[in-house]
């Protein structure tokens, strides 16, 4: 009973050791305290008024929720810039009569990614991604916001991913 307590407690023991390495959010190490996120503009033709502060703020949040970061607002050792390049609505599928089924919004964002203690971390990516809704449901009120939600979710884990947790 002894040696199955003393190997249950080596093996806690080992886990709690082995985070300093790697965390649950996927991140190794960072070799930074502070992180900024400057406003992302809306450069899209079709302009969707407030979603470039909501990114902006979207982005801010999952990199303070996903790591022990500061948030500062100048000098900092990781910085996130760039914009909304794109928003766009189009139909996906047609039905027998030629009328769209279903459309598609997708939002395609810019960012420059600068980490100023490791310069080979550093890139210049679009990310995007798209939510899908029946046609004949309008895209205002609730339905927008939760297809933003969906999109803006996906990119900024993307970005996440790509800049903090190379996967």
């Amino acid at each position: 009973m002894r040696h199955l307590y003393n190997s249950f407690a080596f093996i806690i023991l080992l886990a709690f050791s082995s985070c300093s390495v790697y965390n649950f959010t996927g991140t190794g190490k960072i070799d930074a305290k502070t992180f900024q996120v400057n406003y992302f503009q809306n450069d899209a033709e079709l302009v969707e008024p407030g979603i470039e502060r909501t990114f902006t703020l979207e982005l801010q949040d999952i990199i303070q929720n996903q790591t022990n970061l500061n948030l500062v607002k100048t000098g900092a050792d990781l910085t996130y810039e760039g914009e909304i390049t794109d928003y766009r609505i189009s139909p996906m599928t047609a039905s027998a009569d030629q009328q769209a089924s279903q459309n598609r919004l997708t939002i395609r964002i810019n960012v420059r990614f600068t980490n100023k203690n490791k310069e080979a971390d550093n890139f210049d990516k679009k990310f995007d991604f798209y939510y899908d809704y029946p046609a004949k449901q309008q895209l205002t009120g609730a339905v927008l916001n939760g297809a933003i939600k969906v999109i803006f979710e996906r990119i900024t884990q993307d970005i996440f991913n790509e800049s903090l947790a190379k996967w």
